[in-house]
């Protein structure tokens, strides 16, 4: 399956990916779109297929079927051409510990040649490196780390960055400072994809998300359109909850009800819910509690990747994380 013509444009368009490990199928059929100025989050509980997907869209595996446009190039067909534009990292950056950090990054200017090596102290300055750039990478931070690989990325002068779990192993004001990176990327008019499961992260960066499970994508939208997918959702209180839950299931209308901490938690309509309130009544049970639940990220994240809102997926793609 190509990219529609209509999308040639886009940062990153992908359409129909797909791709096995054996009997494993990491990616399966992911469609995915990221429009330009978007802070893209895409998430996934571990091994759903987030690192095999993130390297077919840079290029680095091969899918077995469906195909990948970066600003309209196929990186299969157009090899490093496609990449112009476009860096990050998969997994964790590397360097060479035993050099500084001016160093590492001279070694990537010298492979991106052109103009990369007169950027070396811009980058040094936007991830706050400059006065640690002539230490050793080996004494650096974990998080001193992931920034300098941004640094490194910064020298192709990208207009997509693509990042996978960058604030991963950071303390919490390592996670702040990474934030707040990415946030000044995309107030430059970058284009970010943001692979995290880190759902804080996301809720505060990312104006569009992607979700995958068990290699298939199950949302793609704005999180204003993700939190309408869970219109409906109810909390309820009672003076007896036991019978409370069984009125709840017989009631029409009424779905997915189920006892809580708090008490019950259903879906329904207005109309339903006003039927059931009146059937509670009837039924000698007093409400003390009947309010409409604004769902968090969290929520719809578990909602949309557990079985039946129940036991976490299995890492079905293991062999990604290894591949």
């Amino acid at each position: 399956m190509r990219v529609p013509p209509q999308d040639l444009d886009a940062p990153l368009c992908a359409r129909g990916l797909v791709k096995r490990y054996g009997d494993v199928v990491a990616v399966d059929g992911v469609d995915l779109t990221v429009a330009p100025g978007d802070v893209y989050g895409f998430l996934g509980p571990n091994g759903a297929g987030k690192t095999t997907a993130l390297r077919i869209l840079l290029g680095l595996v091969r899918p077995h079927a469906g195909s990948v446009a970066l600003f309209g190039r196929d990186p299969l067909l157009h090899g490093v051409q496609a990449l112009e534009s476009v860096a990050g990292f998969v997994e964790a950056p590397s360097f060479y510990p035993y050099l500084s950090g001016r160093k590492n990054l001279e070694l990537v200017a010298a492979l991106d040649g052109g103009q990369a090596a007169g950027r070396i102290d811009d980058a040094l300055e936007t991830v706050e490196l400059s006065d640690r750039a002539r230490d050793k990478v080996g004494g650096y931070s974990h998080g001193m780390r992931q920034r300098l690989g941004i640094a490194g990325a910064l020298l192709r002068a990208p207009r997509l960055m693509l990042l996978d779990e960058p604030a991963t192993g950071l303390d919490p004001a390592g996670m702040r400072d990474m934030r707040g990176l990415i946030r000044n990327l995309a107030d430059s008019g970058m284009t970010v994809v943001l692979s995290s499961h880190l759902l804080v992260e996301v809720e505060e960066l990312c104006n569009r998300v992607g979700i995958i499970r068990r290699g298939k994508m199950v949302f793609e939208g704005t999180l204003t359109d993700l939190r309408a997918s869970a219109a409906g959702a109810w909390q309820l209180r009672t003076t007896d909850d036991d019978v409370a839950l069984r009125v709840c299931r017989s009631a029409p209308g009424i779905e997915e009800a189920r006892a809580t901490a708090s008490g019950i938690s259903f879906r329904a309509p207005e109309a339903a819910v006003a039927d059931l309130s009146i059937a509670l009544v009837q039924a000698g049970i007093g409400l003390t509690a009947l309010t409409p639940h604004a769902a968090t990220l969290e929520d719809l994240f578990f909602r949309l990747t557990e079985d039946d809102g129940r036991a976490p997926i299995p890492a079905s793609d293991a062999v990604e994380e290894a591949a």
